[in-house]
């Protein structure tokens, strides 16, 4: 049996039973999307042909076109790049920018500043070799709100300027206090943009958001990683970049080269597990959204700061707790790393991750490595110690994870 004390158990059956109606909604969109799913995959006539994958340049690779094909489907857009040859999220949505993006036109970046490892895309801190900054893209961010939420008429006012051509909307928090997006709020705030300027290019960053909600939010191009949310756990790698045709194709050539774009792009055999992650993903999004949940409701108990609260609505899979000390920060990764299927010998420690102006903590028991999707937790080593929970395949293992990262943070 796993280290986790009567006592424990028993605060986390308390918990449970108090989230059954809210476990019940999660439960309830995973249905709605399996469904979109099941009937993209039948318009597109699924075989088992499609998942021998391709080597070389991929010519023809049959597998590659249709879940392509199915991705845009399933997000209600024109056309979709789906490729292992994506390194990560943050490549994907490099990708996206490239496209939506003209020399001398300003980029808005619509809620705050974006995550850490976008500013070295965007050339916010030093216009080095290959930024958007160094191909004459200017760049100005619109702070959220005291609230933490859009300031849609900062927003407004912004794009209103002739000089602005693209907007990035980034769905979840990140490393920032604020409230994450739902696919309606970035809807109603990309229509709002348009019917202003027609003219300009929103990008949507949709990490960690990918089918917590009944819909996808609309906008030019929506981008994300294999190895989060749509993945459902089993791709290897790679990322997506979703919406307008045009900009797809631009997206594509940044991707290889001008001139190639997306007809090239070998997948390795690797076809059936992106179509057996998507089809498993909604199950898998709603077992990280209990753990989410369930996690909050403990912590809450123990006077611990939450967002989301236990019984709030969630647009994505993070939880932020602010621990308050290092040593409880500590102490619940110790927690999370204790219950990963991999690697729960491992006792993570701060370190100076690059990018970042302090020390950060990192519990991670992956099978695929990086994998937000699986449960995980990591915080920066600064007040007011705030670590930032994700993930979880199934519930059962989510719930385990998080009763031991409990267990740990009550004798700290």
């Amino acid at each position: 049996m796993l280290d986790i004390s009567g006592e424990v158990r028993e605060r986390g059956e308390r918990a449970e039973a108090r989230l059954r109606d809210v476990f019940r909604a999660f439960d309830k969109t995973a249905e709605v999307r399996t469904e979109q799913i099941l009937e993209a995959f039948a318009r597109h006539r699924v075989s088992e042909a499609m998942f021998a994958g391709s080597t070389g340049y991929g010519y023809d690779d049959l597998g590659r076109s249709a879940l392509e094909a199915i991705y845009a489907d399933v997000f209600g857009t024109e056309a979709g790049l789906v490729r292992i040859g994506f390194a990560n999220g943050t490549h994907a949505i490099a990708c996206g920018l490239y496209a939506a993006c003209e020399p001398g036109r300003t980029l808005v970046s619509a809620v705050g500043a974006p995550y850490d490892t976008m500013r070295g895309v965007i050339g916010i801190d030093s216009p080095g070799h290959g930024t958007l900054a160094s191909y004459g893209v200017k760049y100005r961010e619109v702070p959220v709100t005291e609230d933490g939420l859009p300031d849609r008429d900062g927003i407004l006012d912004a794009v209103r300027d002739e000089n602005a051509g693209a907007v990035l909307i980034q769905r979840s928090r990140g490393y920032s206090g604020r409230k994450s997006l739902s696919a309606a709020e970035i809807t109603s705030l990309y229509r709002a943009i348009k019917e202003l300027r027609p003219d300009i290019n929103v990008v949507v960053d949709n990490c960690y958001g990918e089918f917590a909600d009944e819909s996808e939010p609309e906008g030019d191009l929506i981008c994300g990683s294999l190895i989060k949310n749509p993945g459902g756990g089993l791709a290897p790698c790679g990322g997506y970049v979703v919406g307008r045709r045009d900009l797809v194709a631009r997206a594509a050539e940044r991707l290889t080269v001008p001139g190639i774009g997306g007809e090239v792009g070998a997948t390795l055999g690797q076809n059936r597990l992106l179509f057996q992650g998507l089809f498993l993903a909604p199950s898998v999004v709603a077992s990280a959204l209990k753990t989410a949940a369930f996690a909050a409701a403990l912590l809450e108990e123990e006077g611990v700061r939450v967002c989301p609260r236990p019984f709030e609505e969630r647009h994505d899979i993070i939880e932020s707790l602010d621990l308050g000390s290092a040593e409880r920060l500590r102490a619940f990764c110790e927690g999370i790393q204790s219950g990963a299927p991999v690697d729960s010998f491992v006792t993570p420690e701060p370190w100076p991750m690059p990018g970042y102006d302090c020390d950060v903590i990192m519990a991670a028991g992956a099978f695929i490595g990086g994998a937000s999707i699986e449960l995980s937790c990591d915080g920066p080593m600064r007040p007011p110690y705030r670590a930032f929970l994700q993930g979880g395949l199934t519930w059962p293992a989510g719930k385990l994870g998080v009763l031991l990262a409990l267990e740990k943070f009550l004798k700290a």
